[in-house]
């Protein structure tokens, strides 16, 4: 069993599926290829997640064994080693997990062995909701239907009773381990593994029915915190929608159609694979943009003396996350009042997010510049201040991620202080006028329209 993203144990169908077909030998290929660029916060979190799933192995009497390299060539000799006949994994249905498994398989077959896939990371695999004609959908209301239409199995238990294999030190040019990550000064990340993943999900479902008002809060704990553990499949989202299904309420109603728009998104990158890079509707490439610079660099590091916007940036660097109300925020601000193409924002959020998943990343970064599926009309220019405003009112999130502006005796208002609170706090003053940026976004937009 080759192990990717679906580091857990129980409703697992292609674990079920290798322990069906004899011994099981739980593996996990450290790829270069996506470890390599991967930022602090996920190579943190992924060593923990292993570690998570070794542990619940090693409770088994058996456990995980980690090679690093090619995995073209490490898993062909893990199966030659332990004489496999087949191997067993999630079908991957992102662009660079398509065209590895493609190699594998063709690997694995030059050596008279099979690469089983069953089940996906999805509760509906990318490419099965079609509309009546056979094509995909390109707009998130239709396409949610019909997935919520087709449905899904029930979750499963783990398999009981396998016979579990290891890997010998030297087989297969030798087992590496899980690498030891060492996490920077201020970053703490959650805890990892399927355990959590479960405890997380109960906590949540105590508040799901509040969900619908809470979620756009970010001082309030109003989210699930499960996009780090559907990332990395420490849970399923099928388990999470088994649980769903004897629940009623606009909270649970408003939480399905989340997942729906994380189906969606792979939905839509298993379809047009060149929109994780490239612009979804082409057009927008011929929009003006600035070249990245000081600026960017300042709205990396939470520095713009937009408070909602640095709250954001500062609680990303702290924690691998934000709260997604604030990721379009601060998306907006990076596209339309800085002018600088969304690229540059996906790819740090990539670099730091614990949960930085490659569809419902890139997606939702072209929605706010516009140029996605479902997307945010450019016209639509987040003021950072107004809606820091609207959905903290009381300041909770800016003063717990601001430290500046902490003390509510020095900053009475923290989403709008003025020059010479800032001085005396030491935060710096607006880095542009939000008004001027926003006649000049949409100066630009004009261009496009042409």
């Amino acid at each position: 069993m080759w192990f990717r993203r679906d580091l857990r144990l129980a409703d697992n169908p292609a674990l079920v599926a290798a322990a069906d077909d004899g011994e099981v030998l739980p593996l996990f290929v450290l790829d270069p290829h996506l470890w390599d660029p991967a930022g602090p916060s996920r190579r943190a979190y992924l060593a923990a997640s292993l570690r998570a799933l070794d542990a619940s192995l090693r409770q088994r009497r058996t456990r995980l064994s980690v090679l690093r390299g090619d995995p073209v060539r490490r898993v062909v000799l893990a199966a030659k080693a332990v004489g496999a006949g087949t191997v067993h994994v999630a079908e991957d249905f992102a662009p660079y997990g398509r065209a590895r498994d493609e190699a594998v398989e063709q690997a694995l077959g030059e050596a008279g062995i099979e690469l089983v896939r069953t089940g996906s990371p999805y509760a509906v695999s990318p490419g099965r909701v079609v509309n009546g004609s056979g094509s995909a959908y390109k707009v998130f209301t239709p396409f949610s239907r019909a997935w919520n239409d087709h449905g899904w199995r029930a979750a499963i238990e783990a398999p009981t009773g396998v016979s579990w294999r290891e890997l010998g030190e030297d087989e297969a040019g030798g087992t590496t381990g899980i690498p030891d990550v060492e996490v920077p000064d201020g970053l703490e990340l959650p805890e990892a593994g399927e355990k959590a993943a479960l405890e997380t999900w109960e906590t949540f479902l105590d508040r799901i029915q509040d969900y619908d008002t809470d979620r756009d809060k970010p001082g309030v704990e109003g989210t699930s915190r499960m996009s780090r553990h559907l990332k990395y499949g420490e849970v399923h989202p099928r388990t999470l929608l088994t649980e769903l299904a004897g629940r009623s309420g606009k909270g649970v109603q408003t939480y399905r159609t989340e997942l729906a728009w994380r189906e969606f998104y792979a939905d839509v990158l298993f379809q047009r694979p060149d929109s994780a890079r490239e612009y979804y509707r082409p057009e927008y490439a011929r929009m003006p943009y600035d070249e990245p610079g000081d600026q960017l660099l300042a709205w990396q590091e939470g520095r713009t003396g937009f408070p909602v916007v640095d709250a954001g940036m500062r609680q990303l660097r702290a924690t691998g996350w934000m709260h997604n109300r604030v990721r379009m925020i601060v998306g907006s601000f990076l596209v339309k009042d800085l002018h600088l193409e969304w690229q540059h924002g996906a790819r740090h959020f990539l670099h730091w997010l614990v949960d930085g998943d490659l569809a419902s990343n890139n997606h939702g970064w072209q929605w706010v510049a516009g140029s996605g599926t479902d997307a945010s009309p450019f016209f639509r220019v987040f003021n950072p201040t107004t809606q820091g405003r609207k959905f903290d009112p009381d300041g909770a999130y800016l003063r717990r991620w601001v430290e500046e502006l902490a003390d509510p005796d020095q900053v009475p208002d923290p989403h709008e202080p003025d020059d010479d609170t800032r001085d005396l706090v030491g935060y710096p003053r607006p880095m542009v006028d939000h008004k001027e940026e926003r006649r000049e976004a949409l100066d630009r937009y004009e261009q496009v329209k042409k």
